[in-house]
């Protein structure tokens, strides 16, 4: 199926691109990770590359010509495929944009509102926004700074890690000069186009600038660090970037460097009792370090009146901690919640014999470097399973049910944060042992915060599995806009009647969760009994 590739937002302040040259011709075949073209935006020529595979079918914007972010950039798909649809969508949205700038362009108030404002600029100052850094981000939350205030800034220099619902990617800086002032703090998140950050010549004076930029500060909540953070700046540049705010249970704010937090959770101590000797009653790594905690006195024990007899009751000290939900937490819990109540769910449960596949997963991974899990073989099945049952393979959208002629799985990976499912594409043309290299390359990325949204995106069905975890079986919500998600258990050794006879045999549970506006329940049923021939008998998957 082919994919439209958009003019990409390059950089925080990018509106339009210049494509200074394709490095791929029109029939070309492109690899995920070639470089398509090379895009001149408002601040540097950069190179693009493809985050997909195929055919180069057509270009949308000439050498030389610029456009737009998210203008048609060019279309890639298999040889041959009709793209005329895609291309009269795609005239219809310039249109539309077309109009929108010639009522923008007729808004000439408007226009030198914006001149005087720029003006109000010092020179050689830059006020760098929260990038846009996927698709559909909305907010990013800063990882970690690799700056501080007061830091001399090189083009190209590596400002911040930020953390984005997909991934924790590096941000860059496209200036030169000091870094006069930081918009959102370490562990804070910002709406794209915030403040993120302001550079500049050195003693550069910020605060008139900020005042006369209300609508483009961060949210209050996180103003009230900041400003402290900005006094501090003034006897010691680098306070701001080390300083984590913490809230006690009585309002008051309390400031501590990300160390001392850290050294304070591993030995359980209460930040509410340390006193601060850095700057402003700042905790440092010394203060929790040497904090020895007063000794409480001993509750006296509660007595129960009776026939002459006392009872002592358990007395303790109830403690809770609100942690701050990261953007990963947000967008899963966002995504779920609409899934789980937008989709009507309903679950099919069936109990696979395994001894066949155990024994041919021996033979196979006898073979030289060669190494596939039963997971790869759930994920190969069901690939096949889905070619001969296309009605799972769809995604509903309110008018019309889309038929995805293309299979590509996700497979749900656990990471520290939260879950993420990156997409083997086109996964029916995967043989198990590059399933298997495949996942493991995708999952390790996963866990280091390493893939990109390409990765993460076009899965037409998706598999998780909680068996490595001795979950014998559990249902799943469905990831959305797939139409369906299976929930692979573990295999469990139990006692099962085989030609009338009761044996030791091996089996799994499979549970199907379907959408019931483009899944019937025969549909369904009939989709496991193909994946469970598969399964049973792995000899037909590799014929």
């Amino acid at each position: 199926m082919a994919i439209v590739i958009n003019m990409p937002r390059l950089s925080d302040t990018m509106e339009e691109g210049t494509v200074a040259k394709w490095l791929k011709n029109v029939g070309d075949k492109v690899e995920e990770g070639d470089i398509l073209a090379e895009i001149e935006t408002d601040k540097a020529t950069m190179e693009f590359e493809s985050f997909n595979e195929g055919t180069l079918l057509h270009i949308g914007i000439q050498e030389g010509d610029g456009a737009p972010v998210d203008t048609l950039l060019a279309i890639i798909g298999e040889e041959g495929e009709d793209i005329s649809a895609l291309l009269n969508g795609a005239s219809a949205l310039e249109a539309k944009a077309e109009e929108k700038q010639e009522e923008t362009a007729a808004e000439p108030e408007a226009v030198a509102s914006e001149a005087s404002e720029a003006a109000e600029i010092p020179e050689g100052v830059e006020i760098i926004k929260m990038p846009r850094l996927s698709d559909t981000m909305e907010e990013g939350t800063v990882a970690s700074w690799l700056k501080k205030v007061g830091d001399k800034v090189e083009e190209g220099d590596i400002l911040a890690e930020i953390e984005t619902d997909k991934a924790t990617m590096e941000f860059e800086s496209f200036y030169s000069g000091t870094l006069l002032y930081i918009g959102t703090q370490e562990g804070e998140s910002s709406p794209v186009d915030v403040i993120l950050a302001i550079i500049g010549p050195e003693g550069t004076d910020v605060d008139a600038l900020l005042a006369s930029k209300p609508s483009t500060a961060a949210p209050k909540t996180a103003a009230a660090p900041k400003e402290t953070a900005t006094t501090e700046s003034k006897a010691a540049p680098s306070a701001p970037a080390e300083t984590k705010e913490v809230v006690a249970n009585d309002g008051q704010r309390i400031f501590v460097s990300p160390l001392a937090k850290k050294i304070a959770s591993e030995k359980g101590v209460n930040l509410r009792d340390v006193t601060g000797s850095g700057d402003n009653g700042r905790i440092v790594k010394k203060d929790v370090e040497n904090f020895v905690p007063a000794p409480k006195a001993a509750a006296p024990a509660a007595k129960v009146s009776g026939a002459g007899a006392s009872l002592a009751l358990p007395v303790g000290e109830e403690s809770v901690e609100d942690v701050k939900n990261n953007q990963m937490r947000k967008v899963i819990a966002k995504r779920l919640g609409e899934s789980k109540f937008t989709a009507p769910h309903y679950y099919l449960n069936i109990e696979v014999d395994m001894d066949n596949a155990k024994a041919s997963r021996v033979q196979i991974n006898s073979l030289p470097d060669t190494k596939v899990s039963f997971n790869d073989m759930v994920v190969k099945a069901c690939a096949m399973a889905l070619r001969k049952h296309p009605q799972v393979n769809t995604s509903w959208n309110g008018d019309t049910t889309r038929y995805n002629h293309h299979i590509s799985v996700g497979v749900a990976v656990a990471v520290e944060d939260g879950l993420v499912v990156p997409v083997l594409k086109f996964t029916d043309q995967m043989g198990l042992s590059q399933i298997g290299a495949s996942v493991r390359d995708l999952a390790g990325k996963a866990r280091t915060k390493k893939l990109t949204p390409a990765e993460m995106e076009g899965s037409t069905f998706t598999v998780s599995n909680l068996g490595m975890f001795g979950v014998e079986s559990f249902t799943s919500i469905i990831n959305q806009p797939n139409s369906a998600i299976l929930s692979v258990g573990a295999i469990v050794e139990k006692p099962v009647v085989k030609d009338g006879q009761i044996v030791v045999g091996n089996t799994m549970k499979l549970t199907l969760a379907c959408d019931h506006r483009t899944v019937d329940g025969a549909t369904g049923a009939q989709f496991l009994q193909t994946l469970r021939a598969f399964i049973e008998n792995p000899v037909t998957m590799l014929a």
